[in-house]
């Protein structure tokens, strides 16, 4: 690891992935350990034109007893080489070997037992996507979902016609820019040089994004497909997302307290394909990204988050030197031999681990 752009105790560690069509491509794995050592860590994925700045999430998970990871994908943020397009892909799984090395490094160099996998629209398909391809795996113990990107948000009538012109330009001229992204709406309501509080660096997130390419778009349309079909993810997820949709072009006061990026009846809708055990939370005045969104709707954010993790996921031993024994006070072996064996009273006795029904939660 060396010192990353965010300063201590921030620290990165770049994924080398070999080359692409473009040449040389890297993901870069941001860490920030909690204050003493736990075996509990979080795995957090950006969405479309975003790179992980979120301190404040990252000391929420921290203070609570969990190392926390954050991955900048091929192509983003830390990631982003001079001689790349910006956030291109040409299929979801390209993200996969970033994604499996930095669980290698979390799980097995870093010693976690628990890993919990938090990804924000774009970032939440596509951990959704690796998460039911390394189903078998039991590198993931839960996902968290952040508003994520499960339709194109435009009515049904202008989807289908897309979906098929999307489709044949993704494969003739992948790179080919399309006549539309994201507008500033949004990138005003988060950067505190316009109408938000958050500052982050602008040649990594662009007030009005990246151009979008055909063949990125493409890769977002099949992944939504794979999606519609049914997914089996076998560990529990929380789908969080705010209860109104911002369908406006122009600044309005209301894009603060709505997702002004995607529709959010869309996530509500094919939450249930993601898997056996899904958990629903919507957030009345929630952003797009919900820990970007005011105060008082962040902090019932992050209120829930807790409360699922520390229900679903069990809190794993915390590492500690041990004590040594004073001498005299370890038993010697004739008075260990005297001492009887305690019995357990079928009432206290282990069960049975069962599974509980997957039953949606709101939050306001």
């Amino acid at each position: 690891m060396e010192p990353d752009v965010l300063g201590p105790p921030y620290e990165r560690q770049t994924i080398d992935l070999g080359t692409d069509d473009e040449g040389p491509v890297v993901a870069t794995l941001v860490r920030r350990r909690a204050d003493r050592p736990t075996r509990r860590a979080v795995l957090y994925v950006h969405g479309y034109v975003d790179y992980f700045f979120q301190t404040h999430v990252a000391d929420f998970f921290a203070e609570r007893g969990w190392d926390f990871y954050a991955l900048d994908l091929r192509k983003y943020g830390r990631s982003l080489l001079a001689h790349q397009t910006p956030n291109f892909c040409r299929d979801l799984s390209d993200y996969f070997p970033e994604l499996d090395a930095a669980a290698k490094i979390v799980r097995t160099d870093d010693g976690h037992d628990t890993l919990l996998v938090m990804g924000h629209s774009t970032g939440g398909l596509v951990i959704s996507l690796w998460a039911h391809a390394r189903r078998d795996a039991g590198i993931i113990d839960g996902l968290v979902l952040n508003s994520p990107f499960f339709d194109i948000n435009a009515p049904w009538v202008v989807r289908r016609p897309l979906a098929a012109a999307v489709s044949r330009l993704g494969r003739s001229a992948p790179r080919r820019r399309l006549p539309f992204g994201l507008g500033t709406v949004y990138g005003e309501s988060l950067h505190a040089d316009h109408r938000g509080e958050w500052t982050y660096d602008l040649a990594w997130k662009p007030l009005a994004g990246f151009p979008v390419r055909a063949g990125w778009l493409n890769a977002v349309r099949a992944g939504q497909r794979q999606l519609r079909a049914g997914l089996d993810i076998p560990v529990p997820v929380l789908l969080a997302c705010s209860t109104r949709t911002f369908r406006g072009t122009k600044w309005h006061d209301s894009a603060a307290l709505a997702d002004a990026v995607l529709d959010v009846e869309h996530m509500v809708r094919w939450a249930p394909r993601l898997g056996r055990h899904v958990t629903l939370a919507r957030f009345d005045g929630g952003m797009h990204d919900l820990t970007l969104s005011g105060p008082a709707v962040r902090e019932k954010v992050f209120v829930e988050v807790g409360r699922w993790a520390e229900a679903f996921l069990a809190a794993g031993p915390t590492p500690e030197e041990p004590t040594p024994e004073e001498p005299g006070d370890a038993p010697s072996a004739e008075e260990s031999a005297a001492q009887p064996t305690p019995e357990v009273p079928a009432s206290r006795a282990p069960a049975e681990a069962t599974t509980p029904s997957a039953e949606p939660a709101a939050a306001s």
